[in-house]
């Protein structure tokens, strides 16, 4: 909230029982998020064209009583098309540095024992497997039979979207952050041109801005395409 300061936040952390695993999320990479050794990071890298159709979607619907808490006006994050907010958020915000720069950075790290590389398509194409990973690297395991059965269940998009709100931030604050649909939308890959209205035009021009920040030719078409 407005009022928080970082010492609240630190407070906040260190009730966290220290007796079990604690997991944060965060959109930083290195520098800004600090590299331990002691940690583990699972980190996940999307298409950035489906990054931003994405969030277009997420960005436009959060509630009204967040914006209004934030003195933001009620359209503050309402954008006519996929162009509009393009220019918002790339070309106004630098959207395409947070997003190259952030794959530069965890790409340098990829080799690391604890560091997990994974992509949002394999996720999606791989179910399984992508869950088979992150446990391993977490060292959990072995499962019974059922015990497997629930987790494949519970880490599912079908079974996330029939429990939304559990993902939509909805008891973190006292008044709601998000409204219904802005975290869980689709579940799929390669329908940022076909379906969400991404152009040739603006692909062309992230292309370009990206190229300019993440110069590793791999790391570029990894970001783009996912695989091994």
């Amino acid at each position: 909230s407005p009022e928080s300061t970082v010492e609240d936040m630190v407070k906040y952390i260190d009730k966290m029982p220290a007796s079990r695993p604690r997991a944060f999320k965060t959109h930083a990479s290195p520098p800004t998020l600090p590299f331990q050794d002691n940690v583990k990071y699972v980190v996940v890298l999307r298409n950035p064209e489906e990054s931003i159709v994405s969030m277009k979607t997420f960005t436009s619907k959060h509630s009204q009583e967040f914006l209004k808490y934030w003195g933001m006006p009620p359209e503050a994050f309402q954008w006519a098309d996929i162009e509009a907010f393009y220019n918002a958020f790339v070309k106004g915000v630098g959207m395409d540095k947070m997003l190259f720069g952030f794959m530069a950075e965890w790409w340098k790290l990829r080799n690391e024992p604890n560091v997990l590389l994974l992509h949002y398509k394999d996720m999606v194409s791989d179910h399984e497997g992508s869950i088979t990973k992150i446990s391993d690297f977490l060292g959990y395991g072995p499962y019974t039979d059922d015990e497997w059965s629930a987790i494949l269940e519970l880490t599912s998009f079908q079974w996330m979207k029939k429990h939304e709100a559990r993902f939509e931030a909805s008891s973190v604050w006292h008044i709601p952050v998000l409204e219904k649909g802005a975290m869980l939308r689709q579940g799929s890959f390669g329908m940022a041109r076909t379906k969400d209205g991404m152009t040739e035009a603006l692909g062309s021009d992230l292309e370009e801005r990206g190229r300019k920040i993440l110069t590793d030719e791999a790391a570029f078409d990894w970001m783009y395409n996912g695989g091994p």
